[in-house]
């Protein structure tokens, strides 16, 4: 649960940062309404920042102490960035009503200063009202449980533990309650009354569409904020019957829901930041690329070559939707390989020939989904579509060097199975440090030597500007459709490559098991073949992940050229992150080493971390 956990964090501070971004750098944003999104991305920001070391040190590292002055805390900052956002809400919903009953005097009324005295406004009202809040839990004596409810301090679960009457701190809780939301919904509310009515007025159809659809991002914003506020608070006071799971998710809603969708929103429903986002973007990508490659192409022909890539054709307007599982699934890729490589240079006892394997096909998985995070999301979340020929160039070496990589890692640890289980009095002696690390030097000049004359056939290769690409990523076979001259030379040279580096790894694993297959069967016991089997799950999994897609969209390419482009994209989508993603998974639930190790690391972080 941490992994989507921590893609729900990733994606609030990121959006929330892209959008103050965004409205600071372009000056056409600098207008009352972008003033009060940037505080509503401010307010979100800190919400989801007060949560985020509690949180993830529970789901992570299993830490759930907290100490009581930490607690209050964090307590007093949720509940004042909370009445902050509640504010700044209904500053949003005045500049409507300003801008569609009286738009000629919007200008002169919502000038700067008024838009900086609100904000102080808000800001003091929250944190005048939430001031007293820890001082009156602080007088109250806690001594016989102290289990919340919550990953995180709220007032009202804090209050329940106390063994003193906690009527003073329930009526200052609902009295400050009513006058922050009650009164900011009661102000939403009668403000929408007032557009309402001057919408109706008008009698153009067009003119009534075009006012209500400048009022849709805040409708979505008021109601991602206050309908789990109103829920927490109802299930809080009345709904102490029901289970601990539905107070959790509830509150994680509460704290959790606005931050990660009002960015999303307002990207989506807002034309001018959406526009300037894709443009700011896009001209950081193309001054980054034709910077990061001129020295290495200068004489190439396809210097002036872009490309248009592509994500899943025809489903374009459910990209910014689409996006969310596929950062889900990079967050998983990185922090999961991650992991593995961490508890495997960290733990001594794991210092051996297979673990060491196991290490390199992380880090490979770890460059592989480097390689191709950045078109993705740009695609995805920015529709930024044109690449470079110089950086599609490095993004398909790159693609590809990592994935052969990856097929000849397969082949090693395909080796190192063969000799524990047929040969096992040799293992230790042949499988020796030096020669893993021979192992490893020979795939890379392998690979090196793959790039190097790939270079040399693509360098004086010209090809057709503008096209569009089968994937949200630079692919071989992909870009030789658009070539000006004959590609049979690196058409061969790639099939070439195909064969030799992944043809003859998956050869090799193939011979491997068969000759694993026979020593296992001579076996008499049976449970000596099922432990011995059993060592060798992992290793199958991880070709079968890994061979499988490649397989399939290889032959997609090249045999099935009828085959609906929708169906490419998902495929060449598993061939890069299936197996970043289940590698991780697969070793740290079937490897009952790694498994015992990344428990003993976070039990000791825990314990190093526990109040003395």
């Amino acid at each position: 649960m941490a992994f989507p956990l921590g893609a729900i964090y990733v994606i609030a501070l990121f959006g929330n940062g892209i959008i103050l971004s965004t409205i600071k750098s372009e000056w056409s944003l600098h207008i009352p309404m972008y003033y009060f999104l940037c505080m509503l991305a401010l307010a979100d920001m800190g919400l989801a920042l007060c949560t985020l070391p509690s949180m993830l040190g529970i789901f992570w590292f299993n830490y759930k102490f907290i100490t009581f002055d930490a607690c209050l805390v964090q307590m007093y900052f949720i509940h004042t960035f909370s009445a902050i956002e509640s504010g700044v809400l209904v500053a949003m919903a005045f500049d409507r009503v300003l801008a569609i009953w009286s738009p000629l005097r919007y200008g002169t009324i919502l000038t700067n200063a008024v838009v900086c005295r609100a904000g102080t406004l808000i800001l003091m009202r929250a944190v005048c009202v939430v001031f007293p809040v820890p001082f009156l839990i602080k007088r109250l004596p806690f001594y016989r449980s102290n289990i919340l409810s919550h990953s995180f301090c709220l007032h009202q679960d804090v209050m329940h533990l106390a063994c003193a009457s906690t009527r003073v701190n329930s009526l200052y809780g609902l009295t400050a309650v009513i006058f922050t939301k009650g009164s900011d919904s009661l102000s939403i509310l009668l403000s929408y009354v007032f557009i309402l009515r001057t919408v109706m007025a008008i009698t153009s159809g067009d003119g009534r569409l075009k006012a209500l659809n400048t009022c849709v991002s805040h409708i979505c914003a008021v109601l991602i904020f206050y309908v789990p506020l109103i829920g927490v608070s109802v299930i809080h006071r009345f709904g102490k019957h029901l289970s601990p799971l539905t107070h959790a998710l509830m509150a994680n809603a509460y704290l959790l829901v606005p931050p990660v969708l009002n960015p999303i929103v307002y990207t989506v429903k807002t034309k001018e930041i959406r526009r300037k986002i894709i443009q700011i973007f896009v001209r950081s990508k193309i001054t980054a690329c034709s910077q990061s490659t001129m020295v290495l192409f200068n004489n190439t022909t396809s210097s002036s070559t872009n490309f248009l890539l592509t994500a899943f054709p025809g489903l374009e307007v459910a990209h910014v939707w689409i996006s969310i599982p596929i950062c889900c699934l990079y967050t998983i890729a990185l922090l999961g390989n991650s992991m593995i490589l961490l508890v495997i240079s960290v733990e001594r006892g794991l210092h051996k020939p297979m673990y060491y394997f196991i290490s390199m096909l992380s880090a490979v998985d770890l460059c592989l989904t480097g390689s191709t995070l950045p078109t993705v999301l740009g695609v995805l979340w920015f529709h930024t579509l044109e690449i470079s020929f110089k950086a599609c160039f490095i993004q398909m070496s790159l693609v590809h060097v990592f994935s052969f990589l990856e097929s000849s890692v397969l082949a090693a640890m395909a080796f190192d199975r063969f000799m524990a289980i047929c040969n096992p009095l040799k293992y230790a002696m042949v499988l020796t440090d030096m020669i893993i690390m021979v192992i490893g030097l020979v795939m890379c000049i392998r690979q090196v030597i793959f790039m190097f004359l790939m270079f040399i056939v693509l360098k004086n290769v010209s090809f057709q500007g503008g096209q569009e690409l089968s994937h949200p990523f630079c692919y071989h076979p992909d870009i030789l459709k658009y070539t000006h001259s004959n590609p049979w030379i690196s058409s061969f040279l790639g099939m070439f490559f195909q064969l030799y580096i992944t043809g003859t790894d998956l050869l090799f694993i193939l011979f491997s098991y068969v000759l694993i297959l026979r020593t296992v069967l001579s076996t008499v016991a049976p449970k000596k073949q099922q432990k011995a089997f059993n060592t060798c799950v992992c290793h199958i999994c991880a070709v079968t992940v890994f061979y499988a897609p490649m397989i399939s969209l290889s032959l997609t390419h090249r045999l099935l050229s009828t085959t609906p482009r929708v169906v490419c994209s998902i495929l060449a989508n598993m061939y890069l992150l299936l197996p970043p993603v289940l590698n991780p998974v697969i070793y740290s639930w079937k490897t009952r080493m790694i498994r015992q190790a990344m428990f003993q690391l976070l039990r000791s972080k825990r314990v190093q971390g526990a109040p003395k």
